[in-house]
């Protein structure tokens, strides 16, 4: 069992990782706070009996007491580009597993080319964007191949009722623009490319209830990083509302407002991933409510199977190769509602 274990969480204070804390302590883990700004670990933990651990990523002691006598730590502190490799690099020196919520393409496969390697000969886990972008994608569409080898083609489609942004989802974008000079990215031919292409608009044939909706095409998030990580599959695109895809563009859009007892916004979202492989088409659907609150049933889940065994690899690796996804997937009830459909 492993509850009653400590989960250090650095980045604890941020909106994500708020969840994420409570998400623990709902699951029976001891949450070590950690992150960079010492008031405001002092004030999350005023109350809780937690342990606050300030830590700086450009302080490599700092980052050892932090994750000392942890069992696992889980990285919420954008942007990614700049705390992943530091934090990873403490959880290999304590010996214990690594788990982020990294939303950006270039920080996660950052991740895969610099510690595979590594990882691999240490025996470690590293399970980066275990998040809604990246780790979900990840689980449907590995759900949807099911005994499929290989495919054609992976659709990830996003449909959101809108997107107010965290503040960390503004500075994480922001990295990744000035890092790709304000070009975009898709994954083609089985690798990724840099293009400045206008993106498309088009009718995205959505299940029941939502049903078809316009979508930005090529609206790429982490998903096409971490499904071909391990899936046999040339072309993975993901595509975004286009509701959604305003509200991220625009810089007035606010931040999340929670609406119900748990601090979730009123936003929703259906995400449906579609393979195709010559003439056949499989689909993974999952349905809920706030991006950033159910990131944190999937990185807790996450830690849980790797502290109790319950992985196919080690190493590097991305949820739908290291997990059962269609267990971890019905593992998410009731923050996430899926569906396999023909």
């Amino acid at each position: 069992m492993s509850a009653g274990l400590k989960v250090a969480v650095y980045g604890a204070y941020g909106h994500t990782g708020r969840f994420v804390v409570a998400r623990l302590r709902e699951r029976g883990f001891v949450p070590v706070l950690s992150g960079r700004d010492a008031d405001k670990l002092k004030a999350s933990a005023y109350g809780t009996g937690s342990d606050a651990r300030p830590a700086a990523v450009d302080d490599p002691a700092s980052l050892d007491r932090a994750l000392a006598g942890t069992a696992a730590v889980i990285n919420c502190a954008g942007p990614f580009a700049t705390t992943a490799a530091p934090v990873i690099e403490a959880a290999l020196r304590a010996g214990i597993p690594y788990v982020d919520v990294a939303a950006e393409i270039e920080a996660v496969a950052d991740t895969f080319a610099h510690f595979t390697d590594r990882a691999r000969a240490a025996g470690a886990v590293i399970v980066p964007a275990m998040a809604f972008y990246g780790g979900l994608g990840d689980l449907l569409v590995t759900a949807a191949m099911g005994d499929w080898t290989a495919a054609d083609e992976a659709h990830v489609a996003y449909g959101l009722s809108g997107w107010h942004p965290t503040a960390g989802t503004r500075a994480a974008g922001a990295v990744s623009r000035q890092r790709r000079d304000g070009r975009n990215v898709r994954h083609r031919n089985g690798r990724l490319e840099y293009h400045r292409d206008e993106l498309p608009t088009l009718e995205w044939p959505f299940p029941a209830p939502m049903g078809p909706r316009t979508v930005l095409g090529d609206f790429t998030m982490a998903d096409v990083v971490t499904v071909p990580s391990h899936l046999s599959v040339p072309e993975v695109r993901t595509h975004m509302a286009v509701e959604a895809a305003r509200d991220i563009a625009a810089p007035g859009t606010p931040a999340p407002a929670p609406v119900d007892e748990h601090g979730r916004s009123a936003q929703t979202f259906l995400v449906d991933a579609v393979v195709r492989s010559g003439g056949d088409e499989r689909r993974a659907v999952a349905r809920g409510q706030d991006i950033y609150a159910v990131t944190a049933p999937l990185a807790v889940e996450a830690v849980d199977r790797i502290l109790t065994g319950r992985t196919g690899t080690t190493g590097v690796a991305s949820a739908g190769e290291i997990f059962d996804a269609p267990d971890f997937l019905r593992a998410l009830a009731p923050h996430v509602t899926v569906d396999l459909l023909p």
